[in-house]
């Protein structure tokens, strides 16, 4: 039985997170998907995030959500200012 690497469970993981991350977004602004994903991909925790190395991607999504808006705010961008489409 052959067993996954760590590299495809770094990607399945992480792309996990996304997924939660933009749930998240959408959950909290009433944006669409596309702005969602467009907040979580432009996020300064995407680069972390996708680092194998530092191994962020085995936090929890409600933790790495909580880290991307800490992040955002401290670059003085609302982190959740996210236009709805009403």
């Amino acid at each position: 039985m052959n067993h996954p690497t760590h590299h495809q469970i770094a990607t399945y993981l992480t792309n996990h997170a996304l997924s939660e991350l933009v749930k998240y977004v959408i959950e909290d602004t009433g944006c669409s998907i596309e702005q969602a994903m467009d907040h979580v991909y432009n996020s300064p925790l995407l680069p972390a995030l996708q680092d194998e190395e530092g191994e962020l991607y085995v936090q929890s999504p409600a933790y790495l959500y909580e880290l991307m808006n800490q992040m955002l705010s401290n670059n003085t961008e609302s982190p959740l200012s996210i236009p709805t489409t009403n």
